[in-house]
């Protein structure tokens, strides 16, 4: 009886697996059938962008920092005494030259001038009567009325009446300088700073200062050069002049251009550096004493140089790199060495060549060898 119960449960369990047998078939799970397979999916390929080396002649530039300092820079001061009277341009304004600035009490000068004018009247007058008194005295000489004492007496009288109304005339001058000096008038073309002397303050000469005026355009931009820099300098000076570009705090491109203008005789010991100067075009006066800005030389021109987007560098313990693509559409890494930057390009001095095709996107997500899709690059613009 045992036996039996033995032999039917082997029966069942045979039975059930060739059923699920049957069923694994039909769905096409077992034996290598066909019909229902899922494919297997494809896998993944990065895309990335690329762009071609660009091959340029490339500016070569020097940069330093700089501070601009004024060409002209004055103290105004009175060059007569007297009452202050007027401040006839506001503080900070911007003045051309010959702009009345001050103007002292004009009054006791104008007085004088009037006196001096009316002195050369009076000895004008003398030296006519003078002169024809020596007339008649001359006639009268000739024909033996007159001794010669008196004749020469006369010739006296003219000769001093000449002199008076010489030291007169000179006087005028003097007096209607005065008065012109009452008036304070800007001697350049600038910018005067702040009031130093109210209204009505006693200015007295060379004494009290009434205001600075500086010029502002031109203006100059003054920086250290080193002396290592200082040959490569002088070979560009003796090609021409040299080009320089002056770029305000924040700045990426020049705001304002000169040229190279001045090189000290002394290298200073201390440092290694030589003073230098450029001269700038300051027309919208952004430029002013005493700020600090940064200056570049050009100095030459590098041809057939090969420049990539600095967004497609990499760095790591070995160095800058790119990946470029390589064959079948894989990623290859380079070493680079790298020169001066162009606005977003840099150049390469080695590690590339003028054919590679260089990835620009994506770098995070590759790595060398892995293959990649290269995006078409786009067109430029007619």
């Amino acid at each position: 009886m045992r036996k039996w119960k033995i032999a039917l449960g082997a029966a069942v369990a045979v039975g059930a697996v060739s059923v699920a047998s049957v069923h694994l078939l039909n769905l096409g799970y077992l034996g290598g059938g066909t019909a229902g397979a899922a494919p297997a999916p494809a896998a993944f390929v990065m895309p990335v962008p690329v762009v071609n080396v660009v091959k340029k002649t490339l500016p070569i530039y020097l940069d330093y920092a700089a501070r601009v300092e004024s060409i002209r820079s004055i103290t105004l001061q009175a060059r007569v005494p007297g009452y202050l009277q007027e401040q006839t341009a506001a503080d900070g304004s911007d003045v051309k030259q010959g702009d009345m600035l001050y103007r002292i009490a004009p009054d006791d000068y104008q007085a004088a001038l009037d006196q001096a004018k009316a002195q050369v009247q009076r000895d004008t007058a003398t030296l006519e009567y003078a002169k024809s008194n020596l007339g008649r005295g001359t006639d009268l000489a000739k024909a033996g009325y007159l001794d010669k004492d008196s004749f020469d007496q006369r010739t006296s009288n003219l000769r001093t009446a000449q002199a008076a109304l010489a030291v007169d005339q000179a006087a005028v001058r003097t007096a209607e300088l005065n008065l012109g000096y009452a008036e304070i008038k800007a001697p350049f073309s600038g910018r005067i700073g702040r009031n130093q002397a109210s209204v009505g303050t006693l200015v007295s000469v060379a004494g009290t200062v009434l205001n600075t005026l500086v010029q502002l355009d031109p203006i100059y931009v003054t920086f250290n050069p080193s002396e290592t820099d200082l040959v490569q300098i002088e070979q560009a000076k003796a090609s021409g002049p040299i080009a320089v570009d002056v770029l305000l705090p924040g700045e990426t491109q020049p705001s304002q251009k000169g040229e190279l203008t001045f090189i000290d005789n002394t290298i200073d010991h201390s440092t290694g550096t030589i003073t230098a100067r450029a001269t700038i075009g300051n027309a919208k006066f952004s430029l002013l004493p005493g700020q600090y800005v940064r200056v570049r030389l050009h100095v030459k021109e590098q041809p057939n140089t090969l420049m990539v987007p600095q967004v497609a560098l990499g760095s790591s313990q070995l160095g800058k790199y790119l990946y470029v693509l390589g064959k079948g559409n894989t990623v290859d890494q380079k070493l680079v060495s790298l020169g001066p930057t162009d606005g977003d390009l840099i150049s390469v001095t080695s590690g590339i060549s003028e054919t590679d095709q260089v990835i620009t996107g994506n770098l995070q997500k590759i790595g060398p060898g892995m293959p990649v899709s290269p995006l078409p690059q786009p067109k430029p613009a007619s």
